[in-house]
């Protein structure tokens, strides 16, 4: 049996977008350095990547933006059930508001941190929005 040439050119095309165009989606804008365990830093939100993770720093300066992991909410991992929903609600609260936050341990490439938003955590904020923990083990707080 011949395989159908139209649908292996399209095959071929679809292999050459996915090599040739990496999804920005899973690009990680953010690269400054990460602070030391305890310190605390602010900055306006400027990437949410999934329903507990973001970026915050200057405008126009991903080279400045520090990713963080907050302390304070366990959100369901993007491909599991819930996941977009978290990382909707996580952006519909902060993205472009200033967080000041306060650096515990070090993840993966990431702080683990503290994260207010007005004085209010924002794992507090985001269950009072009705925002679903999962997944992962729970969450470690990092001690004031």
């Amino acid at each position: 049996m011949r395989p159908n040439r139209r649908a292996t050119v399209r095959s071929a095309l679809i292999a050459v977008a996915f090599v040739a165009f990496p999804s920005a989606a899973h690009a990680d804008p953010c690269t400054a350095p990460l602070p030391a365990r305890g310190t605390v830093f602010s900055g306006v939100v400027r990437y949410v990547g999934d329903g507990d993770s973001l970026c915050i720093g200057p405008k126009g300066k991903p080279d400045r933006w520090v990713e963080v992991r907050l302390a304070d909410f366990n959100a369901p991992e993007l491909n599991e059930p819930g996941g977009r929903r978290a990382k909707a609600l996580l952006r519909e609260v902060v993205m472009g508001q200033a967080l000041v936050c306060k650096a515990g341990r070090h993840s993966y490439d990431r702080i683990v941190a503290a994260c207010t938003l007005g004085g209010r955590g924002i794992g507090v904020e985001l269950r009072r929005r009705g925002g679903t923990e999962g997944g992962r083990k729970s969450a470690r707080t990092v001690q004031s």
